[in-house]
């Protein structure tokens, strides 16, 4: 069945998961787990919340799969679910951090440190984890625009259908993340 299932466009796949077929999911699983995770990955810096973040987003898809409309991609309606996911990671990991800050001094050795995973691919790691910084550093408008077009590689009418504005203004936002991360690299 699973040859059969791969042949299913995505709008097929979604029709037939009112069957709670385990197959179906697992299919939709994947076709897109690489890149919803790819996409959380360079939100949120870490693999293992990565991993975390795609295990809620596919969750919750699953769960409101109903909902999809078999006239858009599935890609964008799940990067979406995914960017919904991070924007609530980064609203928690705000309130956590406000809390470990507002412990004693001398309890400051029971908080855990929060910092990026090493990344094994890269060449020069000092100069990824500059430019992280700089990009985590961004406005998140900015930044979603920057990873969606220029990491993701989505077209600039994906990346305004999954965030919900205008062409224009993710052409807007790419050229100020672009300008603002080159200004904070210290480049030309």
């Amino acid at each position: 069945m699973s040859v059969e299932l791969a042949q299913c466009s995505d709008r097929e796949l979604a029709a037939l998961a009112h069957t709670r077929r385990d197959d179906i999911y697992r299919e939709l699983l994947a076709r897109y787990k690489a890149p919803v995770f790819r996409l959380i990955r360079h939100h949120v810096g870490d693999a293992d919340e990565a991993m975390d973040l795609s295990q809620e987003t596919f969750v919750s898809a699953f769960a409101a799969i109903e909902r999809y409309d078999g006239d858009r991609p599935f890609r964008i309606w799940i990067s979406r679910i995914a960017l919904n996911k991070c924007r609530d990671w980064a609203r928690r990991r705000a309130v956590r951090s406000f809390f470990t800050r507002a412990l004693p001094l001398e309890k400051a050795h029971d908080v855990a440190v929060d910092g990026p995973a090493p990344d094994v691919h890269a060449a020069d790691r000092e100069e990824l984890a500059r430019v992280r910084k700089a990009i985590s550093g961004l406005p998140h408008n900015l930044r979603e625009v920057l990873i969606l077009r220029g990491v993701e590689e989505l077209s600039q009418s994906e990346a305004a259908e999954l965030l919900q504005v205008s062409e224009k203004t993710v052409e807007t936002r790419l050229y100020r993340a672009r300008t603002k991360l080159r200004a904070m690299l210290g480049e030309n």
